[in-house]
């Protein structure tokens, strides 16, 4: 037999074996070789190539595919040579608002940003992922102050020789069978305080001679705490920096939720702009209508003339010379050109945020179906659907007035980029304030007190127990206790990285206060070009508006001297060529001073409330709530210890009133009123004589004073209704019109009937438009007065468009007015031929008419 020593000794040398073998397996078994097959692994080790290849190879990953339906099934876009005439989808600025809020995951992206800089983009998701972000959020700063429990348990088997009798307790072989398990809880209160609960068993069997029991158990139960007397110790630090013991690595409860209100300022920057951009493309978009339906009637007058001219070159009669029908015919195909432009577009940037000014200027170099996909694309619809979406809204035409004092104070509280930078400065004076702890020394004030427990077996039971017979029984009678008080003190010499905390966050905080007091400048600036641009595209939409009038009564008058034989050729094309420039220029500042009145509601900070949007936390699951009310409940009335040590630093300065309902009278003035300002007459001699302006008639009353009416009335037949996108797709597919050997003009289209003695003028007619002809919500009827709707809530946007004109019609003015059949846009005005006789001075079109004192005439 073999002896039991040597028996065991085989056996542990056997395990052994066993376990170094399954340890080799482990090793080498996984890793990049099992996703291999056998055959690729051989020619991988045989061939260099193969590895190159294999590394150098471009893969695609392996990811799901999000397709929510509008780009895999998007429709062909729509063409200058589409046929037929599209759908429109009559789409209101506010409706336009609201489906980008509710549909736009990603917010304004105009620039291709999601494609070259995808890091860049702001989403609806960045302030839940700051938030969220287990390093800087607040669920991560509140992570250092969890309870953590850690457990361990280790088994020995100790077999050595040892040459000191004494350290071998009787013996120089000293055998031992051991077992150790550690359980600990771990808690760090808010003022740095760390609380430790530990729980030891021990146990040991063993050869010594010098054993009472041939093995034992020691059970040991303790308490600890540990808190800093100065370096990070107190409520207000560990708030603000938690409890790092770095100087310079500020993350604490405070701090994170601060970065979360500067991640809120910037997302809310970005539904500012996001809004901001909505509303340039949209006018944009109505732009373009308005720039096409000009370019078409240039188009439609041009032909006109070449039919005219054509004609009398085919009979050979005077006036229809060679040069003169090429030239009509160039400015016909000149301008069906900028048609087929101003439908289709060029691929040019539109009007976005900081784009010349911060709300952005006015880009007219854009078609429709350019403007209109772009739209699309901010308000996160298909970019094509087989609909051409067309504007609702009018500009507004009333004359806005903006208090500077009232504006200026309101746009330096109401900037979200302030109230971020703000919220940085505050961050960084926290960080100055924790950062000087840093500069105490360590001292620490440590407790520990522990029980033991200690006996043959682990637990004894039976009524005749012995003093050692459990540990768990020598434990509880508390006989073995013993306690531990101390101070500990650490002090780095000269302090380095402290100081150059310090150094760092004084550093910080003067730029941030001076990029501060810089944004105010930028926005004190911006602010004055935005009411200064108010004005001047205010002035400048009467100065076109003029223009338009007199350009058309130019075309009026040059054709009529021409048909008279007192004007050349010449001088028709060029009042044509000047009626159209006329025309778009006036469209042109119509939009502009829309944009200016909403650029100054960006200025303020007030886009947001002047489109009733506000911003708000979304709500918490159902079961939160239910969790929430059981644990109040549970906690009961808490006592309130007067001498508790707390952080009485004023991080805000209370809620921030985003919006402002109608009816509702806020506290404080956020925001001035726009009004209506009655122009105030400039003073005039008694000589004066006004210039005579078309349009209006004296009152019959015999007070020269009074301006009655304006006659809208231009003959019969001398107008053509617009064709907008329809005009584009002739009906005649077989004209060719850049063949040089066509030099006969295209026929009338269906529905047009041309009038010779008014080819020039392009305004619209009452009569019913053509098929595919833009169609519009008609308005009241124009006979009806139209007064002021008084504005008790000038920061929503339902404010502007209660502003409605007051303009002085005559009788029967109505059925003269050609835009009676239009979309609800306010009056509107078009020249006429009338009289010389009794014309007075408008010097206004915005509703209030200038009265001079006037002479008697001759």
């Amino acid at each position: 037999m073999v002896p039991y020593d040597q028996g065991k000794s085989m056996n542990f040398f056997k395990a052994r074996i066993i376990l170094l073998f399954a340890a080799v397996v482990l090793l080498l078994g996984p890793g990049c070789s099992r996703f291999l097959s056998n055959s690729f692994q051989e020619e991988f080790v045989e061939s260099d190539e193969t590895y190159q290849r294999a590394l150098t190879q471009i893969e695609y990953p392996n990811v799901e595919d999000i397709d929510e339906g509008d780009t895999i099934g998007t429709q062909m876009p729509a063409t200058v040579s589409s046929p037929g005439t599209p759908e429109y989808w009559d789409l209101s600025l506010q409706e336009a608002v609201k489906m980008a809020l509710q549909s736009s995951k990603v917010l304004g992206d105009v620039g291709g940003v999601a494609l070259n800089t995808p890091a860049g983009v702001h989403t609806k998701y960045d302030a839940a992922i700051t938030e969220a972000d287990p390093r800087y959020g607040v669920p991560g700063a509140l992570s250092a102050y969890d309870t953590t429990l850690s457990a361990s348990t280790y088994f020995e088997k100790n077999d050595k020789a040892l040459n000191n009798v004494f350290f071998g307790g009787g013996t120089r072989l000293l055998r031992q069978d051991a077992m150790v398990v550690q359980a600990q809880l771990t808690k760090r209160a808010m003022t740095g305080t760390e609380f430790t609960l530990r729980d030891y068993i021990d146990y040991d069997a063993n050869n010594s001679p010098g054993n009472q029991f041939p093995h034992a158990y020691q059970n040991n139960i303790e308490m600890e705490f540990r808190h800093p007397l100065m370096q990070g110790g107190g409520i207000s630090f560990n708030q603000i920096a938690g409890p790092s013991g770095t100087p310079g690595m500020i993350n604490g409860v405070i701090i994170a939720r601060i970065n979360t209100d500067i991640s809120l300022g910037e997302f809310e920057i970005a539904v500012r702009d996001m809004v901001s951009d909505v509303e340039n493309a949209y006018w944009d978009l109505y732009f373009g209508y308005r720039d096409l339906d000009a370019k078409i009637m240039a188009r439609d007058s041009a032909l006109e003339t070449w039919r005219r001219i054509h004609a009398l070159y085919v009979n050979g009669r005077r006036g229809g010379e060679a040069e003169k029908e090429a030239q009509a015919r160039e400015q016909y195909f000149r301008y069906q050109a900028e048609v087929e432009n101003a439908l289709s577009g060029r691929l040019l940037n539109g009007t976005h945020t900081n784009n010349g000014s911060q709300g952005g200027t006015f880009q007219s170099n854009h078609g429709v179906y350019i403007a209109e996909r772009r739209l699309r694309m901010l308000m996160g619809l298909p970019i094509n659907d087989g609909r051409l979406i067309r504007p609702a809204d009018e500009p507004s035409l009333a004359k806005v007035e903006f208090n500077w004092e009232e504006t200026l104070v309101e746009s330096l509280e109401r900037r979200p980029e302030i109230r971020r930078q703000r919220w940085q400065i505050k961050k960084r004076e926290l960080e100055l304030e924790a950062n000087k702890n840093f500069l105490k020394p360590e001292l620490d004030l440590i407790g520990r007190y522990r029980w033991r427990g200690f006996g043959k077996n682990f637990l004894a039971e039976g009524s005749n127990v012995g003093e050692f017979d459990g540990a768990l029984n020598s434990l509880f009678d508390g006989n073995l206790q013993e306690w531990q008080m101390g101070i500990e003190l650490s002090v780095p010499l000269g302090k380095r990285q402290a100081h150059a905390a310090m150094r760092q966050a004084e550093l910080m905080l003067a730029r941030d206060r001076a990029i501060l007091h810089e944004q105010e400048r930028a926005i004190v600036q911006s602010l004055s070009n935005a009411i200064s641009d108010v004005d001047r595209a205010y002035a400048v939409l009467q100065t076109t508006f003029n223009r338009r009038h007199a350009a058309r009564q130019e075309v009026a008058a040059v054709e009529a001297a021409y048909e008279s034989d007192n004007a050349t050729l010449d001088l028709l094309l060029e009042a044509q060529r000047r009626q159209a420039e006329a025309d778009g220029s006036y469209y042109r500042s119509l939009v502009e001073y829309s944009l200016a009145i909403k650029n100054v509601q960006f200025e303020k900070g007030s886009l947001l409330a002047y489109n009733n949007i506000y911003l708000a936390e979304g709500g918490w699951p159902e079961k939160a709530y239910m969790d929430a009310a059981e644990r109040e409940r549970l906690r009961g009335h808490v006592r309130k210890i007067a001498d508790a040590p707390e952080y009485t630093g004023a991080l805000s300065q209370g809620v921030y009133p985003q919006l402002l309902t109608p009816g509702e009278v806020p506290t404080e003035p956020m925001q001035p009123t726009p009004q209506t300002v009655e122009p105030t007459p400039e003073p005039v001699t008694d000589n004066f004589t006004p210039p005579p302006v078309p349009g209006v008639t004296q009152g019959t009353s015999g007070n020269p004073e009074f301006i009655q009416a304006i006659d809208f009335d231009e003959g019969p037949g001398a107008e053509k209704s617009i064709q907008n996108l329809e005009g584009t797709a002739r009906e005649n597919e077989g004209e060719v019109y850049f063949t040089p050997q066509s030099m006969v003009p295209p026929g009338p289209e269906s529905g047009l009937q041309p009038n010779a003695s008014a080819a020039g003028s392009s305004a619209l007619t009452a009569t019913e438009p053509q098929e595919g002809a833009v169609r519009l919500p008609t308005q009241p009827e124009a006979g009806v007065p139209l007064s002021v709707v008084p504005d008790t809530t000038p920061t929503l946007r339902s404010a502007r468009q209660n502003q409605t004109l007051k303009f002085p019609l005559k009788e029967h003015s109505g059925s003269q007015d050609p835009f009676k059949n239009y979309r609800n846009a306010g009056p509107r005005w078009e020249p006429v031929p009338i009289p010389e006789a009794k014309q007075r001075n408008l010097n206004d079109f915005s509703g209030e008419v200038k009265r001079f004192p006037l002479k008697e005439s001759n």
